[in-house]
């Protein structure tokens, strides 16, 4: 855990309560986490996702890796400890979300277990869902689709600590959802993360 430094600072409650915000919405809020290899489909189920709950009416919000290193993480590079903050951070602006009352999809490749361990235990500690997405897809496939050309340079040696050829990736050992997106459809991927969000009672639709 990422070390208290401010000093005096005491956590002030509000009248109203995550409960509160979700009867207004009509569901619940919850972090959907997707973890994965570059190019394995994260962010594509993600954003299909989100279109398709937007059309169901339900409120989330698409935390992007990318998007996020552009803006409130611009500061952090791709070392292990810059990781683990990377994904400390990004961990607690879901739980923001998530007591909003919305879904926050986040699409990370989170290579270390600990450090989605840690996020999952943010989201335990405070009472909130949180459901571990592995996008699984073979080193092979995501090579072969290389949509931002990331490991063309990471063989090349143009990119170092390139997670899959450098640096490692530690899948999950117990994922709430398990998708197979290099033999999956798109919308297969989509119907099994919307069954799961039904079986939760996340969503009633």
């Amino acid at each position: 855990m990422a070390e208290q430094k401010a000093t005096n600072v005491h956590w002030h409650e509000g009248d109203i309560t995550r409960e509160h915000r979700e009867k207004i919405l009509g569901h619940k809020g919850a972090t959907l986490w997707f973890t994965g290899l570059s190019g394995s489909g994260k962010s594509t189920v993600a954003v299909e996702l989100e279109g398709t709950l937007h059309e169901m009416g339900i409120l989330s919000y698409r935390l992007d890796g990318d998007n996020v290193r552009m803006g409130i993480n611009k500061n952090l590079g791709f070392s292990a400890e810059d990781r683990t903050e990377n994904i400390r951070r990004i961990g607690e602006v879901a739980k923001l979300f998530v007591d909003a009352g919305q879904i926050a999809l986040s699409s990370f490749i989170s290579p270390y277990r600990a450090d989605r361990d840690q996020v999952r235990q943010l989201h335990d500690e405070a009472g909130m869902e949180f459901i571990e997405i592995f996008v699984d897809c073979s080193l092979e496939a995501a090579e072969e689709r290389d949509p931002k050309g990331l490991y063309k340079k990471a063989r090349a040696g143009e990119i170092k600590n390139f997670t899959g050829i450098d640096d490692p990736y530690e899948a999950p050992n117990n994922p709430e959802i398990h998708l197979h997106s290099d033999k999956q459809t798109l919308q297969e991927e989509v119907d099994q993360i919307l069954a799961v969000l039904r079986e939760r009672g996340i969503i009633k639709q």
